[in-house]
């Protein structure tokens, strides 16, 4: 089996859930490019398959991530100053093409650095086991953090706690990832469990209404006033689908809702 056909991340359909597992377990799940392109297409399937509705990002063995493996990846960043994407891919950091559309849970346990802790910045409810730490480690490596982590950290933790940690590659523990914004929750059994059931809480709502908050809140990110005047016709758009139907049935019905995507 060549480098590019080794299974580097493993994927798991449960119901509308894709779970999708980091799976470099000997070197502490740090990611080369075989595990980059394969995390990239398994966001592309995520965004484009309308059976899948949300995502669980995890790591097999003991550690989340290593982050980036340089002894790899090192010699591509040199020459070109970026990571190109497998075609059908999408930059699971939303750095390089546009974010995916649908929501990402992650579940995190033991270490978790740099590209790691970017990709949590990047997803959208954090799990974090009680024995995880965090640090971004590219100034001591003599480059920056380029997934991310210098324009969503400041935003999440406010300027000086983020410089904290980003100028100092210092190691973090959850209770502070968590203070900083980065985590969610911080559990003290296995984090996975926990990010799955949230996970088929949100698959549980209506698609397109869950992709549009998600959007919503994304674009007041960037500019709230413009994202007030578009809400109106957000909220339009969904008022058109047979989905919102069914949620007021079941409303009225008290009934669960049993949402097709349409």
């Amino acid at each position: 089996m060549s480098e590019s056909e080794t299974i580097r991340v493993s994927l798991e359909t449960q119901g509308h859930v894709l779970f999708i597992g980091l799976n470099r377990v000997d070197k502490r799940n740090a990611a080369d490019k075989a595990m980059l392109d394969q995390l990239s297409l398994a966001y592309g399937e995520l965004d484009r398959n309308p059976e899948l509705r949300v995502a669980v990002v995890h790591a097999h063995g003991e550690h989340f991530s290593a982050g980036l493996d340089l002894s790899d990846i090192g010699p591509a960043l040199a020459q070109e100053g970026a990571i190109s994407l497998p075609e059908g891919g999408l930059d699971p950091w939303g750095v390089s093409s546009a974010p995916v559309r649908k929501p990402v849970v992650m579940a995190i346990q033991g270490i978790c650095f740099t590209l790691g802790v970017e990709l949590a910045l990047a997803s959208d409810v954090v799990i974090a086991r009680q024995n995880a730490s965090f640090a971004q480690l590219e100034v001591a490596r003599g480059i920056l953090p380029f997934g991310g982590a210098t324009t969503r950290m400041p935003r999440a933790a406010g300027w000086s706690n983020a410089m904290r940690w980003l100028l100092t590659a210092e190691t973090f523990d959850a209770s502070e990832a968590h203070r900083l914004g980065i985590v969610t929750e911080v559990v003290e059994a296995d984090p996975l469990e926990r990010a799955g059931e949230i996970a088929r809480m949100i698959a549980a709502q209506a698609p397109l209404a869950v992709q549009a908050t998600l959007a919503s809140a994304r674009a007041a990110q960037e500019s709230m006033a413009s994202e007030h005047s578009a809400l109106a016709g957000r909220l339009a758009a969904l008022m058109r689908t047979q989905d919102v139907q069914r949620g007021m049935q079941a409303f009225t019905t008290k009934s669960p809702a049993e949402f097709q995507g349409d």
